[in-house]
């Protein structure tokens, strides 16, 4: 296809930002698919603000004095930042970074939306290794269960190691010059498909998809500054992801995105599950914005992201099929300055 035809073809951006959506009602919390360790922590909460309030008002009072909003957008009493840490995406009480006595979690190189399954997955492989070795080294077993025993316990430490691997949030350089596209996520481009009418950028797109495997870092990150016109959560299967129905039939969230400067860009980011990973982690909500490479979920334990972007001869797809990519930092798509140059 030349660039005269896609020029042609090309959907018009709006002249301004679109309206925002409502909130998908499907969506209560950040984890919408639910989560066994996620509802722990959560139980947890109770225990935590019990303790607080009995031994602690002083605390509960000065954060009750720095809390912002009018409403509580959680189902359970909110006494400081933590509280909220699964209800980012609703409207409610909120902390500024000043006030967060927690805010060095954001600092530390792993995922805060994971620390609960770091640490409960920690304790079942690395707790038991431990105590495993301890034994072993301590008494005198036969030599088939001294075998036995190493074994197991190197496999225990392997899996806490994959587990720590995998929750890892490592500092990315976000390219600062204008009119780039970046990665959403870490893993291998596996499809650049041609989409001949995209419902959301309203005609022909590029959709870019990317597989991660369970050793990537699974964060994922705005591609452009824009701000967030909707999201939509829709409950499917759990394929592997490296298959591409995988995209239709499996659970996903759909972040739809428009740059806040002309020309008005509209961009969709797809969060898509795999056979292992069933647990998406979306902290956005309909009217904010967000800056390039900024954080804003993750897919835990293998999964599949994807990219809409608009078919034009303006911006100009750079990504191949088989790159490996970086979320925040690997560039995806660039603006053209002279489209005309492309006809060749």
């Amino acid at each position: 296809m030349t660039a005269n035809s896609i020029e042609r073809t090309a959907a018009p951006h709006p002249a301004e930002l679109l309206p925002i959506e409502p909130m998908d009602p499907q969506v209560l919390w950040i984890q919408p698919g639910g989560g066994v360790v996620c509802r722990l922590e959560l139980a947890w909460g109770y225990w935590r603000r019990f303790w607080l309030k009995t031994f602690r008002p002083g605390y509960v009072r000065r954060m009750a004095a720095t809390r912002k909003g009018a409403v509580n957008g959680c189902p359970h009493e909110v006494i400081d930042p933590r509280d909220v840490k699964f209800f980012q995406n609703q409207d409610g009480y909120h902390w500024a970074p000043a006030d967060d006595p927690f805010r060095w979690r954001d600092r530390i190189p792993f995922a805060r939306w994971g620390l609960a399954e770091l640490l409960v997955f920690s304790a079942l492989t690395f707790g038991p290794a431990a105590a495993l070795a301890a034994w072993l080294l301590a008494s005198e077993p036969e030599p088939a269960v001294r075998v036995v025993g190493w074994l197991l316990t190197a496999t225990l430490l392997v899996f806490g190691l994959l587990i720590v691997w995998f929750f890892r949030d490592p500092p990315r350089r976000i390219p600062a010059e204008t009119g780039l596209v970046v990665s959403p996520a870490d893993g291998k481009v596996v499809a650049i498909d041609e989409i001949e009418h995209d419902e959301w950028i309203g005609g022909p797109a590029t959709r870019i998809g990317i597989f991660l495997s369970i050793f990537n870092v699974h964060i994922n990150r705005a591609p452009v500054a824009g701000r967030v016109i909707g999201v939509k959560y829709t409950r499917g299967k759990f394929l592997n992801a490296l298959r591409p129905e995988s995209a239709r039939e499996n659970e996903r969230m759909e972040i739809r995105m428009q740059e806040t400067a002309a020309p008005y860009r509209r961009y969709v980011v797809r969060q898509i599950t795999g056979a292992i990973a069933r647990r998406i982690v979306c902290t956005l909500k309909p009217g904010v914005d967000v800056a390039r490479g900024e954080p804003f979920g993750m897919i835990k334990l293998g999964s599949r992201t994807e990219l809409v972007l608009p078919r034009e001869a303006a911006l100009k797809v750079v990504a191949k099929l088989g790159d490996v990519v970086r979320a925040g930092s690997t560039i995806l798509a660039e603006c053209v300055t002279n489209p005309a140059a492309r006809t060749g």
